[in-house]
């Protein structure tokens, strides 16, 4: 194993090959591979080299605040952690790493439903600010259950994943009969009689999702699950203007532009690229928040410039935690705030609030850049 030091990593993008080599292969292919061609993949990162800067100079940027409110909780930066399944694959220590680093870098976590740590277990580990995303199942009573344990636990919001009836055909999960190794568990679901993510001759996860994710969930569920929690609830994976009306309608408290990592529907657009659409939609009602491809502060830049009021991160997290456990989920988180922050100074922002649709001029724009509102 090539030899590396945390203090030579410059990038998110250089904890990928550490990962890769570190990780059995079943593993690596699972967190790095998308749908089908793998077009959607591609795209969620090359969408953003089209979108290109607009400066402004001589502002006195001896100061940038990157500090933001999000569902009224203060963090200091509008970069949070996504969901993702299983992280206990990438590191002994898994989710509970990964809540101290957000926690330590003052962000937000989301648990994935899928997780290898419990609501409770990740609650335990200190004072961060911890969300919950959620798949309904055919079992309502369990649903319920689990929403109760993550309100109960301390976690302040749900987000409800929408674009997973059927899992995505991820032809290198297929190719290695992907399963949950033995040692693991779905601990979330420990004792409820759920079956396991087991080897079988297609994808072990395809296997599972198809006998316990609930196909027929429709925007009645989100009214259903209004009736069961407090929490306010955040629907994971809107791409068009219209579900954003209708997310609106529902009274969700956001809604999170997401191709779920482009592991879902392949040839649908780069986030980066719908978020314009459903920014507009959402009228300023509720915040608008993206998902996928970011792995520079100029791409989280441009997502606020857009509209979005913050980002989440998936795979930097997930590569950053195998590589180097907490510490290097820390490291990637930092590096892209001081990214950021850089990309501000750079622009003459001084604050998040100063980031208008003026800086950045994207591919479907005619004469004068607009300014899109930001909650």
């Amino acid at each position: 194993m090539t030899s590396w030091k945390m203090e030579n990593i410059t990038n998110v993008m250089e904890f990928e090959p550490i990962a890769r080599e570190k990780l059995p292969k079943m593993v690596y292919d699972y967190y790095a591979s998308g749908a089908e061609d793998q077009w959607t993949l591609q795209e969620n990162r090359n969408a953003f080299s089209r979108i290109l800067f607009r400066p402004r100079i001589l502002i006195d940027v001896s100061k940038i605040d990157t500090i933001t409110t999000v569902l009224g909780y203060k963090i200091s930066m509008p970069i949070m952690v996504a969901p993702t399944a299983m992280q206990k694959m990438a590191h002994p220590e898994g989710e509970l790493a990964t809540a101290r680093a957000a926690a330590a870098t003052g962000t937000i976590m989301t648990l994935s439903s899928w997780a290898t740590s419990s609501v409770e277990e990740v609650a335990s580990t200190g004072p961060g600010i911890q969300f919950f995303q959620l798949y309904v199942l055919k079992d309502r009573n369990i649903v319920q259950q689990l929403v109760r344990r993550a309100e109960k636990a301390g976690f302040k919001a749900i987000a409800l994943t929408v674009d997973t009836p059927r899992l995505g055909r991820r032809e290198a999960d297929i190719k290695n009969r992907f399963a949950l190794p033995p040692h693991l568990t779905l601990k979330n679901f420990e004792g409820l009689d759920l079956g396991s993510i087991d080897r079988t001759n297609d994808s072990g996860l395809a296997t599972y999702v198809a006998g316990q994710v609930d196909r027929s969930l429709n925007w009645k569920d989100v009214k259903w699950l209004q009736t069961i929690t407090k929490l306010p609830i955040l629907v994971k994976g809107v791409l068009t203007a219209e579900d954003a009306s209708l997310a609106v309608q529902a009274g969700v408290a956001g809604i999170i532009v997401s191709n779920h990592g482009a592991r879902q529907l392949d040839y649908v657009p780069a986030t980066i690229m719908a978020l314009e659409e459903v920014v507009r939609a959402a009228e300023g009602r509720v915040p608008v928040f993206l998902d996928g491809g970011i792995r520079r502060g100029t791409d989280v830049f441009k997502a606020l410039a857009l509209g979005a009021s913050g980002v989440f991160i998936g795979r930097p997290v997930v590569f950053a935690l195998a590589a180097g456990g907490e510490a290097g989920v820390k490291k990637a988180i930092g590096m892209l705030r001081d990214e950021l922050e850089l990309t501000m100074a750079l622009s003459g922002c001084r604050s998040i609030k100063e980031i208008t649709r003026a800086h950045v001029v994207a591919p479907w724009d005619t004469g004068s850049p607009r300014v899109a509102p930001r909650l």
